[in-house]
């Protein structure tokens, strides 16, 4: 992998194309990288208890490591 964590990364390809960023975590078996600012996806929680509600989270998802460059 030509990239690794704590380097900043220009995204390639996908929605967050031109983004910058720096790399939070490496996958290097599955070839993705956690890069912080981008792949921003919502993620619906459920409710823990009966009483509470839940709540909606944004999350970082990975992406291939083929889609950034070093900066």
């Amino acid at each position: 992998m030509h990239v690794k964590k704590g380097d900043n990364i220009i995204v390639l390809a996908g929605k967050d194309k031109g983004r910058t960023g720096k790399i939070l975590k490496a996958f290097p078996r599955e070839n993705l990288v956690l890069v912080e600012g981008v792949n921003i996806k919502k993620v619906h929680e459920r409710a823990k208890k009966s009483g509470a509600k839940g709540v909606i989270i944004e999350k970082n998802f990975p992406i291939h490591v083929s889609n950034v460059k070093k900066q």
